[in-house]
């Protein structure tokens, strides 16, 4: 008890907590949990709970719908009002009680994470003015969806005082959440409490007489020794041998026997009653158990009252609902249950909730257990079922559908069965189970017609697109080639879709060449298109594929011209192909047109959310996380990269993980955040490392070796830099961003006092830049020379090198790059003697840096001030005086605020922004007043969600 009144104690301070219960069925979990539960209510905490359940692990989110939903729906609805419209909408889609705040159409399948942020402020919400104690049992049990939020709760804890604490069964969590609370549990926020079993004397305390035969026959357990102490003397002579198994347990025998003994004393209506309960629920309402039972209500009444006295159900917080005193108890009263009769009750329970209006994901788990074979009404309510969980808990619409592939008849036509098998393949492509959905794609493949063109196409598409994921690179691209040999024309619609994704599949082997021999026979098929919107999709696509393969002269009239056409376009006219506007970004991205692609790429994102489309949003968010870093835009570019990994995290693909945390690691580490830069960059390297070339990891490893040099340890960048990219001279790196890695190359090697090494890789950069043409390239490739110039004692050289690369970048819309290559040119400047003109540059770079966020690179920017004898005076600048909200913050008060979000606590921004406590102190209150806020949290939330708009308007 001790770990838990401490966990109670840090609860009180604000800082959220976990609790992990464990230990076998029956030894005293969920007991554990009702006295931390006492312990939080005499504390004046609000304490709240929930379970899973055995037979009911499809109903998404379940354990927190029955631990939130009745407590919420009995709030004053105005301590919801600070929440703002979209979470709220969140919310309603995710708890029964707040259905009617739920203005938008269902969370997209990428955007989860959108669900679990919601309910995280919900949870900070509760806490308020009260810490929040929420006990979840029998997580074991729990739905995927359920399991998706705990573990994002973990990995992100609600900014406030709450205290989640959770009982399972050992080994018995799926590995993402065990790694999640293994992770917590390391990192301190975490108490773990294994429960063993009682000891003898404890067992003699407990039971009396028998202590010595229970102990032996039960270990200890406490469930198994009170049921023993429950039954009658003549058990034990009744017990069989051999362990019985009882809700995934292997029970001793003296354990059924004296459960059993205990039930067959019930008479027979109250026996009834407790069968039909059994498949209503646990917990069970009274009408489903009165209609599995066809009894009447008075009947089943007078029953439960005699259950509960024989202390074999139990109340609940809510009226007409009761719970089975264990589950072991209503597993073993199910499963003694007459088979034909328990088909019958399930279908009873069924059309009880069908009538009542249920929706059809309620109603599923009696469907299945109830439908005859061929029965179209249960297909159409299993399939409805799968529906509805698509985008909130993908797992349960593969099972549900799959349930529905197993009542349809063998004689359905095939379309039928595609109806099924293709949204069951998505959906376990969207849980990380690859193989599964190939599989299943394989077999629709088999059954689909051949004259079914345009359906082949896209399940061949599909097909590809796993086999990527599965790193059969090769595999997928031969399929896409035979699937367009196949077709009649070339010219169509089908043709184009194949190109398409041809045109891009070479990033995934590495060959770049491929990408531009197959961007060019797309743009001419594109230019033979008579369809507007088809026109721009070939052209966009030929034009990212040609640009990112090293070729922007000839990407760029093609970007201009599917520009043109998908401007003109409404809304609902690109809906039809939305992946135009997001190849159209890509494209734009490649060719460092940062505000275009911007501007492209939130129109995706818009069109996508309104239309349900939500494919395509990983690709949309990167886009926009890397434009935003390099327009400077920070703390706006965090936003979608996060979300990305989030997402990319519930999805299982490694490939998405890999290529989330990349783009999320480059902005924190231009952020100043070097800790969580190396510590994404690594993650994304481990994980994107199946030992096969890959761009993604790549990436990753630039990122990781930028932070090695900065820290000192240019040997390792280095090493990993090469090693990633394919030898010294990189030939693994797409051209496009060749002059990128280059210039990091430069500085590492100039670090370990390679110059001849370095001097290479800057004329590399140089030749790469004059082949592409582009600005920022040309910016990187001064830069390199301006290092190495420096090194030689070329110092005026070096000025001039790193001047231009700034003015470059600066013209590129990229102001970090142009501020980089100012401060070079400083030290370059002050190397040449020319002090003044160093110091000019320096205190451009590093104002230029402050308003952007780059903290470290501004740091940098102002030690190079000081060895000149420059004092560094960065006053509060005040702001506007009608400004308010956020922007009513000085900029000191701004980085402060902002350090609240990342959950600093005031030692530590005192730390990092060298201020006293007492300074910081009076900052946060000011902080507070103009802001409206009353807790850390809410100031959190408000800078958030400044952030997310000021996003939106860029």
């Amino acid at each position: 008890m001790d770990a838990l009144d401490a966990s109670l104690t840090a609860l009180e301070g604000g800082a959220p907590r976990a609790v992990e219960v464990v230990g076998p069925a029956g030894i005293g979990k969920s007991r554990l949990l009702s006295e931390l539960g006492a312990r939080a209510g005499a504390r004046g905490h609000v304490v709240l709970s929930g379970s899973g359940a055995e037979l009911e692990r499809d109903l998404p989110y379940w354990v927190f719908v029955d631990a939130l939903d009745d407590y919420v729906a009995g709030l004053d609805p105005r301590r919801l009002d600070r929440l703002d419209a979209a979470t709220r909408s969140e919310l309603g889609q995710f708890l029964p009680a707040l259905a009617d705040l739920s203005v938008a159409p269902g969370t997209a399948l990428h955007e989860r994470y959108r669900t679990h942020r919601a309910a995280r402020e919900l949870l900070e919400r509760l806490a308020i003015p009260k810490p929040l104690v929420l006990l979840l049992d029998d997580f074991h049990w729990a739905d995927p969806a359920s399991t998706d939020l705990l573990s994002a709760l973990l990995h992100r804890p609600p900014m406030a005082g709450v205290l989640i604490a959770l009982a399972a069964r050992p080994h018995q969590l799926p590995t993402r959440l065990a790694t999640a609370l293994e992770r917590a549990h390391r990192a301190g926020v975490l108490a773990r409490v294994e429960l063993p079993p009682l000891t003898r004397d404890e067992t003699r305390e407990l039971v009396g007489d028998h202590a010595e035969l229970f102990y032996a026959e039960t270990g200890g357990n406490p469930f198994y020794l009170e049921q023993l102490a429950r039954a009658p003397t003549d058990t034990v002579s009744k017990a069989s041998t051999g362990e019985v198994s009882l809700a995934g347990v292997q029970v001793p025998p003296m354990v059924a026997a004296a459960l059993t003994e205990e039930l067959a004393l019930l008479s027979e209506p109250v026996r009834r009653v407790f069968d039909g309960a059994s498949v209503a629920g646990d917990p069970f309402e009274v009408d489903l158990a009165a209609a599995a039972a066809e009894l009447p209500e008075t009947d089943v009444l007078d029953a439960i009252d005699e259950l509960g006295r024989l202390e074999l159900v139990r109340d609940t917080d809510m009226p007409r609902r009761f719970r089975f005193r264990h589950p072991i108890v209503r597993r073993a009263v199910y499963e003694t249950t007459r088979g034909g009769w328990r088909v019958g009750a399930h279908e009873r329970v069924a059309a009880a909730l069908a009538d009542r209006g249920a929706p059809a994901s309620a109603r599923a788990h009696h469907v299945e257990r109830s439908a005859r074979h061929g029965d179209a009404a249960a297909v159409a309510v299993l399939l409805q079922a799968g529906q509805e969980a698509r985008s909130q808990a993908p797992a349960t619409s593969a099972r549900w559908l799959a349930a529905a592939l197993r009542v349809l008849p063998a004689t359905a036509p095939a379309d039928e069965r595609v109806a099924l098998l293709l949204p069951m393949a998505q959906a376990l492509a969207a849980t990380g189970q690859f193989a599964k959905s190939h599989a299943t794609l394989q077999q629709i493949l088999e059954i689909l017609p051949s004259d079914q063109v345009a359906q082949r196409v896209e399940v061949s598409t599909w097909c590809a697109r796993v086999e990527h994921l599965l790193g059969l690179h090769e595999v997928a691209h031969d399929r896409l080639i035979a699937t367009l040999a196949g077709l009649a024309d070339e010219v169509s619609a089908d043709g184009l879709s194949l190109l398409v994704e041809l045109s891009q599949d070479g990033s995934h082997r590495m060959d770049y060449k491929s990408m531009k021999r197959w961007a060019d026979r797309l743009k001419t098929v594109a230019e033979q298109m008579q369809d507007p919107l088809l026109q721009a999709v070939g052209l966009a696509a030929s034009a990212r594929g040609v640009t990112f393969a090293g070729y922007p002269a000839q990407g760029q009239p093609l970007r201009d011209r599917a520009a043109q056409i998908i401007d003109g376009l409404s809304d609902a006219e690109l809906a039809g192909r939305l992946d135009a506007i997001v190849h159209l970004a890509g494209a734009e991205l490649y060719q460092h047109l940062f505000e275009e692609a911007s501007t492209h790429a939130q129109r995706a994102l818009a069109v996508g959310r309104a239309t349900g489309q939500h494919q395509l949003f990983p690709v949309v968010f990167a886009i926009l996380g890397i434009t935003w870093m390099f327009r400077g835009c920070l703390h706006e570019a965090l936003d979608p990269l996060e979300g990305n990994v989030e997402a990319a995290r519930l999805s299982g693909n490694a490939q998405a993980i890999c290529w989330s945390l990349y783009g999320l690691s480059q902005v924190v580490l231009a952020s100043g955040d070097i800790e969580r830069a190396m510590s994404a960059a690594q993650e994304a390297v481990d994980v994107g490392d199946d030992g096969k070339p890959s761009h993604h990891v790549a990436y990753a490893a630039l990122v990781l070796a930028q932070a090695h040099l900065l820290t000192g340890k240019p040997d390792r960048g280095l090493g990993l830099l090469e090693r990633a990219s394919g030898g010294p001279d990189l030939p693994l790196v797409a051209d496009s961003w060749r002059a990128y890695f280059l210039e990091l190359m430069t500085r590492c090697r100039l670090a370990l006092g390679e110059r001849e090494a370095a001097e290479r890789a800057a004329v590399l950069a140089d030749a790469s830049a004059n082949q592409l043409g582009l600005p920022l390239p040309r910016a990187w490739a001064d830069r390199a020379a301006s290092v190495v110039a420096l090194d030689g004692g070329h110092a005026r050289a070096a000025a001039d090198l790193a001047t231009r690369s700034a003015e470059t970048a600066d013209a590129a819309g990229a102001p970090i790059e142009a501020a980089l290559s100012r401060t070079l040119a400083g030290r370059a400047l002050a190397s040449a003697g020319e002090r003044e003109r160093a110091k000019q540059e320096l205190e451009h770079a590093a104002a230029a840096l402050d308003s952007v966020g780059a903290q470290r690179y501004r740091d940098a920017a102002e030690r190079e001030l000081r060895q000149l004898g420059h004092h560094i005076h960065r006053r509060s600048q005040p702001a506007a005086p009608d400004s308010t909200g956020v922007d009513a913050l000085t900029r000191r008060e701004l980085e402060i605020a902002r350090r609240i979000v990342d959950r600093r606590t005031n030692r530590e921004i005192a730390e990092e922004l060298f201020l006293s406590p007492k300074t910081v102190e009076t900052h946060i209150r000011n902080i507070f007043a103009k802001l409206g806020a009353d807790s850390r949290v809410e100031v959190a939330r408000i800078v958030e969600r400044a952030d997310r708009v000021g996003a939106a308007t860029r």
